[in-house]
């Protein structure tokens, strides 16, 4: 049987099949933890999904941007020095924070991946903000979570999460096979992103890859429905994911309205200045909102989240 241009493969068309009578939508986000593009483009990613949030199936894969393996740097201080850099270029774009420092490239995405993999079975909220700790490692501490140890520390006191079941179940052979899977497909890019063309300053055309492949630029939006998909690359306007969704869906996705600050603030616990900007209406900062400072703006937290969030722990004593 022919399939429509553009359709997906059989196998993806039967997973978006209607259920009930009613189409099933999945909007498929790939990312990485650690990406600086994907943390810039958190302002419209909240916004998307507090729209879509219930309406549609939401699914997150973790494409593993610094590989493990990769061969080490000749001059780690170097790389370092290049890719702050690099993440300041980008920051120049999104306004997103960056670190006043960063301590050094990270080696591995493996960890921080496979522990917010593992969130995800404590529920939305909880994967979320584990996520959110994960990214802020990096673009607001300086000091990636590329270790097992240290991405389970940057989870630690996210409200509801079980430690012990976080630490137990991204250590587990199931976890890393749905990263393994999850890295898979980020190497099967559809078409549609293998060129790209557009004003954006990341426009998102595949990339390749160190085996001659090709892998999803980060971030990657697909939307799938029966009939059909649209791919969303690289760093986009909200306009542009509404406008995916409308075709394929028409009438799936409603304006969201700005919530009060207080409110967006208790909601999401960590707001960046672009993200409070796009998220909130109203005289900012709320009285109780916690200030850390970035070389790239402010970070703005809710007192609970401040309580147990890396960025106000007390640094560890040096020792006799």
């Amino acid at each position: 049987m022919n399939r429509p241009a553009g359709a997906p493969p059989v196998k993806a068309a039967r997973a978006a099949e209607a259920v009930g009578g009613a189409e099933v939508v999945e909007v498929v986000e790939y990312t990485d933890p650690l990406c600086p593009w994907a943390w810039g483009s958190e302002p419209v990613f909240r916004r998307l999904r507090a729209v879509l949030a219930g309406r549609v199936r939401l699914r997150r894969v973790h494409c593993i941007l610094f590989e493990h393996d990769d061969d080490p740097a000749p001059d780690p201080d170097a790389e370092t020095t290049w890719y702050t850099r690099y993440v300041e270029e980008i920051s120049a774009h999104t306004g997103a924070p960056r670190a006043a420092r960063l301590s050094r490239v990270a080696a591995s995405s493996w960890p921080s991946s496979l522990v917010a993999k593992a969130a995800e079975a404590q529920g939305d909220r909880v994967a979320e903000r584990v996520l959110r700790r994960l990214r802020e490692t990096v673009f607001v501490l300086g000091d990636p979570a590329d270790t097992l140890d240290s991405a389970l520390a940057a989870a630690r006191g996210v409200p509801g999460l079980d430690p012990e079941r976080l630490a137990a179940d991204a250590a587990s052979g199931a976890v890393l096979r749905q990263v393994r899977a999850d890295r898979a497909e980020a190497r099967r890019p559809v078409p549609e992103v293998l060129t790209v063309r557009g004003g954006s300053p990341h426009p998102g055309a595949a990339k390749e890859t160190a085996d001659g492949g090709r892998r999803y630029a980060l971030p990657t939006v697909l939307v799938r429905t029966s009939t059909g998909r649209r791919a969303v690359p690289g760093l986009r306007p909200f306009e542009e994911y509404a406008a995916a969704l409308e075709e394929l869906c028409p009438g799936q996705l409603r304006t969201p309205a700005p919530l009060p600050p207080a409110l967006a603030l208790e909601h999401h616990r960590t707001l960046t200045e672009p993200e409070r900007r796009v998220l909130t209406e109203g005289r900012w900062p709320p009285p109780h909102a916690i200030r850390v400072d970035t070389g790239n703006g402010p970070l703005w937290l809710h007192p609970d989240e401040a309580a147990t969030h890396p960025a106000t722990r007390p640094a560890p004593s040096a020792g006799p």
